[in-house]
């Protein structure tokens, strides 16, 4: 593992964000959702994110989530993804980084 400077976790914006809608993603190679999430003053943003094997739709909207909202966008399929939403791989899939107690949308992580 290679240290990095403080200056360079600066760089990323991690950010708190409301699940505001969840579309199925039929064109995605794995199972996927198409998320559009709140980032307060950051804006709507919308991803994709290959969580269906631990999360339905119902369980997503309204949840915060924690996002990197300063990637570029990246074009996944027909789809273009704005911001990566953050979590940890497992066997049966990956858990999402989500808050235990409500932020304002768009709070940065310190």
């Amino acid at each position: 593992m290679e240290s990095i400077k403080w200056g360079d976790f600066e760089k990323v914006w991690l950010c708190a964000g409301t699940v505001l809608r969840v579309e199925e993603f039929p064109q995605a190679r794995k199972p996927a959702w198409k998320l559009w999430v709140d980032f307060g003053p950051h804006g709507i943003r919308k991803t994709s994110a290959q969580i269906r094997s631990l999360y339905a739709e119902d369980e997503l909207v309204g949840r915060q989530i924690v996002g990197v909202i300063n990637f570029p966008p990246k074009q996944i399929g027909p789809f273009i993804s704005e911001f990566l939403l953050t979590g940890f791989p497992t066997p049966e899939g990956v858990v999402i980084c989500t808050l235990e107690r409500a932020v304002p949308d768009g709070t940065r992580m310190a």
